[in-house]
């Protein structure tokens, strides 16, 4: 019996293969979008923070408790964040998490206007749920990417964040300028900028973000799940002994750079303004230092693709040993080696965080990943307010040279992790 099927038109034939890649490319189009603001949203608390504080507590041994709290805030965020993308997707979870960092930026601006440190700690507190997203966005990156590609995609959401970052503490004099003419301290005036920004980078997810897609990874696991007909079908990780291993290495290499990044830059900019810079000078020094952590990304993630994560991990752990080092023995009116300092720190964070991603998303399976992937950030977080709230009172103690010589040497731990790792492999 002959066809009947018209001519000149053939069936449309879905290609899952070709859908999810269109998918992946749209989704990390808006996932660079909301960092670019998300990174803006960032540089607030990083620049101005710790000076905040002094000016309010009238002590530098306190000066690094607004880093802690904001990275503890953000410890709390990444679980409400990790269940919240587990339960209903990416989508809601990261739009959550930048609409209340916007809510606590709002409240760092009433604290500095009423002067009221109990109210700054508090908002700082909230304030840490956008520095959480900020991370938290970088999974939603290698959702869907081939497993060969994951760190370059992890990469592409997190150089996003470096025109945000990198602007946004250049704007210090400006927005405080605006700040100021509105009755607002002018330290506060950044608070401005992360506030809009944050808000501005949840509009984006809440709108655009769509498919979801860590729920569209399930769907596409489930379906080529019931279509294998023959042995069993790919899973993220082959051995439980192994998915263990790899989830304990990427979380130890992003715990130790989080922890001797935060420290040491926390205090670098009261270091500087205790030998007579300004603002405007601390806050270059701390845009060169971002840029570092987030624009070397695209190379970043190749290279953990071509050569595995854990070797980038252990030159992770190298860099930031030079950067202690070489932060300790900047003079402190020296600009242009505390700037350099500064990226050498960036770029040892910048290497452990893909690394340690990377690692994290090979062997957590999709079932869990979400929720795996935000206990993850938590020891993070702690490790960042861990290092935030230490860094102030050793410098009160001793002196700013030994805290970043210490985070030099302990950044050293991250060699013979990797090595016990390798060996057991």
């Amino acid at each position: 019996m002959t066809s009947t099927a018209p001519t000149g038109r053939t069936a449309s034939i879905p290609d899952p293969a070709r859908a999810q890649v269109q998918a992946q490319t749209r989704i990390l189009r808006v996932l660079v979008a909301s960092q670019i603001f998300s990174g803006a949203g960032l540089a607030a608390g990083v620049t101005v923070g710790a000076l905040l504080a002094r000016d309010i507590l009238g002590s530098t041994g306190l000066a690094g408790l607004p880093s802690a709290l904001f990275t503890a805030g953000s410890a709390l965020a990444a679980i409400g964040v990790g269940r919240i993308s587990q339960a209903r997707g990416r989508r809601p979870g990261l739009a959550s998490g930048y609409l209340t960092g916007a809510i606590g930026s709002a409240g760092v601006i009433t604290a500095a206007v009423l002067d009221n440190p109990v109210l700054l700690f508090a908002a700082l507190f909230v304030y840490g749920a956008g520095s959480a997203t900020n991370l938290q966005a970088r999974y939603a990156g290698a959702d869907l990417a081939a497993p060969g590609h994951r760190a370059r995609s992890v990469s592409t959401v997190l150089v996003a964040t470096t025109l945000g970052g990198v602007a946004g503490p250049n704007l210090a004099v400006p927005t405080g300028n605006l700040a100021e003419s509105l009755g607002i301290p002018h330290l506060a005036g950044l608070f401005l900028l992360s506030g809009l920004a944050y808000a501005l980078a949840a509009l984006v997810l809440a709108l655009w973000l769509r498919p979801d897609p860590l729920l569209l990874a399930r769907t596409l696991a489930e379906t080529k799940k019931a279509e294998a007909t023959v042995g069993t079908a790919p899973t993220d990780a082959t051995d439980t002994g192994e998915r263990r291993g790899g989830v304990v290495l990427g979380a130890l290499v992003m715990v130790l750079t989080q922890l001797v990044m935060v420290a040491i830059m926390t205090m670098t900019p009261v270091h500087m303004h205790d030998h007579g810079h300004g603002t405007a000078a601390s806050g270059l020094v701390i845009a060169i230092h971002i840029g570092a952590m987030y624009l070397p990304s695209p190379l970043t993630g190749r290279l953990v693709d071509r050569y595995g994560g854990m070797k980038i991990a252990a030159a992770s752990g190298a860099t930031l040993l030079a950067a202690g080092i070489l932060a300790a023995a900047a003079p402190g009116d020296s600009v242009p080696l505390l700037a350099l300092a500064l990226a050498l720190l960036g770029l040892g964070w910048n290497f452990g965080l893909v690394a340690g991603t990377a690692i994290i998303t090979d062997t957590v399976p999709l079932a869990t990943r979400a929720k795996t992937q935000g206990l993850v950030d938590v020891s993070i977080a702690i490790a960042g307010a861990t290092g935030g709230i230490t860094s102030g009172v050793m410098v009160a103690a001793t002196s700013y040279p030994a805290l970043a010589l210490t985070g030099g040497v302990l950044s050293l731990a991250l060699l013979p992790a990797v090595a016990a790792t390798a060996y057991r492999r």
